[in-house]
């Protein structure tokens, strides 16, 4: 499957399970992500996407945006789209 990094994590917050990422592309809910790092290697679809607190649908580069994740993300961990 063809991956296109999409962007990267900036942080991670614990205690709900979401990950902070500036984006490089767009990205939209339903979208198959692969989060790639030093330690960390998983793919998830996008159930939801927030930004400022906000729910949306979709987010386009420079966006810096929220998403839950189901593993431990860290910082400088790259993000991936699936096509």
């Amino acid at each position: 499957m063809k991956e296109e990094r999409v962007g990267e994590v900036i942080k991670y917050f614990a205690k709900v399970g979401v990950a902070a990422i500036n984006l490089e592309n767009e990205l939209c809910v339903g979208d198959t992500v692969h989060i790639k790092g030093h330690t960390t290697d998983f793919k998830q679809v996008v159930d939801s996407m927030q930004i400022e607190n906000e729910l949306v649908n979709k987010a386009k580069a420079k966006d810096s945006i929220g998403i839950k994740v189901v593993e431990r993300v860290r910082p400088n961990d790259f993000v991936y789209k699936v096509e």
